[in-house]
Formats: C-alpha cells, sequence, structure tokens
C-alpha cells in the first residue's frame, strides 16, 4: 500500500468533537484577527490598476462523479458573493490580506447557496459550497507576484474527483 495515500487517510471524529473543533478554531481565528499586529488590507480602488501581474481562467463546471450539477451552479453563485466581496481590494506593503476575513461566514442570509463542501474523505452539500475554489485561485496568483504567503490552509486530499484526473 502507497504510504502517502494511507497518511492523507481523514481522521473519523465523533459528532461532538467536529462540533467542538470548529467553534474552537473558529473562536480562535477571530482572537487572531484581533490581536494579531500589522495593518490589515482594506482600502477599496474604483478602477483596476493599470498593471496585471497575472491572470488565470480556471472552469467553473467539472464533470464529477456521482456530483449533482445543482451544486455546481450555486458554486458560481457563490463564487459571484465573495468576489464582489474582494473586488478592488487593494494590497499595500506592509498590509495583510485574509481571504475569510475579507469575505465573512458564508450564510444564507447573505444569499450563499448549497455547494459541495469536502468533508472527511467525502463531499456533501453545504451553504457556501465551492468558495475554496477562488481561494486556490488567488493562492496560485499570489505565487507569481512578490507576495508573501504567510499563511495557507488546504484540503488534505485530491480535491478534483473529477472522471479524467489521476494521481501520479
Amino acid at each position: 500500500m502507497n504510504p502517502v495515500k494511507t497518511a492523507m487517510k481523514p481522521i473519523r471524529r465523533s459528532r461532538l468533537r467536529l462540533f467542538a473543533g470548529k467553534r474552537y478554531f473558529t473562536w480562535k481565528r477571530y482572537l487572531q484577527w484581533l490581536t494579531r499586529p500589522g495593518k490589515k488590507a482594506k482600502v477599496r480602488m474604483a478602477n483596476p490598476l493599470d498593471y496585471k501581474a497575472v491572470s488565470h481562467a480556471t472552469p467553473l463546471l467539472r464533470s464529477l462523479r456521482n456530483v449533482d450539477m445543482q451544486l455546481q451552479y450555486n458554486k458560481i453563485t457563490n463564487l459571484r458573493l465573495a468576489a464582489g466581496k474582494l473586488d478592488g481590494l487593494l494590497i499595500r506593503p506592509g498590509e495583510t490580506f485574509s481571504y475569510w476575513r475579507s469575505i465573512g461566514k458564508p450564510t444564507r442570509r447573505k444569499g450563499y447557496l448549497d455547494g459541495m463542501v469536502l468533508y472527511s474523505g467525502g463531499f456533501r452539500s453545504g451553504t457556501g459550497g465551492g468558495l475554496c475554489q477562488l481561494s486556490n485561485l488567488i493562492y496560485w496568483m499570489t505565487l507569481h507576484t512578490p507576495l508573501t504567503v504567510t499563511e495557507r490552509h488546504r484540503h488534505s486530499y485530491d480535491v478534483f474527483p473529477d472522471e479524467r484526473h489521476y494521481h501520479r
């Protein structure tokens, strides 16, 4: 058996542990936002800047096994809402950009829909599903700029279970 695949297997946790862990790490993040030194990127530009550092196009719809296409259409809505929160945000020298702090918690009240959420080695439907696609795109684009990535949380298993995707 491949040792990499074994190490990537999600850890099974009780419902209580999952509930408590989510609350703990959410509040820990909020506390860090309040106490961490440094300026947060908040300034918004009405017009785009003259210089484009990098651009990229990523497919919004994919042929996925056992996934209701409505979840992907909903993901497009979720991405539009999140991109609207980020559009025009300027990151100046010495400032920090936080994806989740900028877009906030995706809720139904804010218009977010159920999309595909990766969960415990599989997927399920969840409010705001698909937003990781935007955060992954921002990360990829950041790697092509002089900006420094100071923190990143990624999925621990294959996030693209499409029919033509193979591991090497």
